[in-house]
């Protein structure tokens, strides 16, 4: 056994490393044929190799050649493993306690273009309207075909008032987008809203999984509980995820004990594992819709997918993102690395949450402007409005945003059937 650093993989913003135990994969477990195959073509690689090295215009550096190589391996596998050089591995390994120069956007890569998951609220990325899918074509003048995300993340960090242009493509725009930005210290409030709404509906907006979430996330609950809450909706859109254990103990709020909430599965045994609520939640009997859309990704797919299994609330919105695997890293004896993905998540049932999402129960798609220049300002507007930090904002502003609009109906239809079926039971027993 050796020790590796594991993570749920959170795009570009700051990833907190988790000490995690893995066994080493060896020779024992492949079978005899397996071997045979691979040192064959381990023959091709090293004939390759060899005439590189005496048939190059130029004599090549030996690290330059393998590097290249390791490069190429990990890149055949998926976007999120990668060959990580000494340097790479040491800005990954950087403590950065919650702040970073950069500009607020998770990302990957699709259909081999460097996307958008979600832009982080309150951010040089989010000010400027950067939006979920947007594919980023350049970073300042450089094309980003090919680009790995690690590669990605070091041009897009920076130290904080330089500047940054980005070229992007937007779904169902046919000329390419200029935007100019200014990197800033990304700090993320976990809990961007909690309020409450009418007819003792409350409102929580939940911009991350950090380090602080589970506790401000109780804070708010207990607050809106305090002013008669007696149903939720729980807005995770645009929330791109964060750390595993952040996840899991905001999901026990919602769930009753030893409820499963998510499990990984992999290769080796030790990966495959089962997390389950270790107590009954505080709110696990509430009415509860939880909002998702396509920002949606990671951490915020665990919740939502174990609350739609349990049948612990409506999920409603769009499909969610679909990134939901764990990337082992891998030190090696020269000061590099590889990040490898060992496992992936799936939800109680047992759903795939990686490469499919989590499907709504009830699928209400954000209201914009059919003018597609119009479609930014409206929905910047939409958001605004949410995020304001006035303590009690109409409601008729919230109904402006369609999907809350809806879960408010969803939750006041609940209730009344909820208080139909106490008076029929009285009056059975009566």
């Amino acid at each position: 056994m050796r020790t590796v650093w594991a993570w749920l993989i959170s795009g570009v913003a700051a990833a907190t490393l988790v000490v995690a135990p893995t066994a080493v994969f060896s020779a024992k477990d492949s079978t005899a044929s397996d071997n045979e195959e691979l040192y064959k073509e381990l023959d091709l690689f090293e004939h390759a190799l060899s005439i590189v090295r005496s048939d190059y215009v130029e004599e090549p550096k030996a690290q330059q050649l393998i590097y290249g190589a390791l490069k190429g391996m990990l890149a055949t596998l998926d976007p999120y493993s990668q060959f990580l050089d000494p340097d790479s591995y040491n800005e990954l390994k950087i403590d950065t306690e919650g702040e970073f120069g950069g500009l607020g956007i998770e990302i990957t890569i699709k259909d081999d273009l460097l996307t958008i998951i979600s832009p982080i609220d309150d951010t040089p990325a989010a000010l400027a309207g950067l939006r979920s899918g947007d594919r980023i074509v350049k970073i300042d003048g450089q094309l980003t075909r090919g680009i790995t995300i690690v590669e990605a993340v070091r041009k897009l960090r920076g130290k904080p008032n330089t500047k940054i242009a980005l070229t992007l493509l937007r779904e169902g725009e046919s000329e390419l987008k200029e935007v100019s930005l200014e990197r800033a210290i990304i700090k993320v409030k976990s809990v961007k809203d909690a309020q409450m709404l009418d007819e003792q509906i409350g409102y929580i907006r939940l911009s991350d999984f950090g380090e602080h979430t589970v506790a401000d996330l109780e804070s708010a609950i207990n607050s809106l509980k305090a002013r008669h809450m007696d149903s939720l909706i729980f807005d995770l859109r645009n929330n791109p995820g964060g750390l595993l254990d952040v996840a899991v103990s905001v999901a026990e709020l919602f769930l009753n004990r030893h409820q499963l909430i998510v499990s990984t599965k992999g290769r080796l045994r030790n990966q495959n594992q089962e997390m389950r609520s270790r107590m009954d939640g505080p709110i696990s009997a509430l009415p509860l819709v939880v909002l998702i859309n396509e920002g949606s990704a990671s951490a915020s797919e665990i919740v939502a997918g174990a609350i739609q299994d349990h049948h612990r609330g409506v999920v409603l919105g769009t499909k969610s993102h679909g990134k939901a695997s764990v990337q082992t890293i891998f030190p090696l004896k020269d000061g590099s690395a590889l990040r490898l993905t060992t496992s992936k998540y799936f939800t109680p049932k047992g759903r795939s949450i990686h490469g499919q999402g989590i499907p709504p129960d009830v699928e209400v798609p954000i209201q914009l402007a059919k003018d597609p220049a119009s479609k930014q300002e409206q929905a910047k507007e939409i958001f605004d409005k949410i995020e304001q930090t006035a303590p009690e904002p109409p409601a008729d502003k919230l109904r402006k945003d369609n999907q809350i609009a809806r879960a408010m109906d969803l939750l006041k239809g609940i209730k009344v059937y909820q208080t139909n079926e106490r008076l029929a039971a009285t009056e059975n027993r009566s």
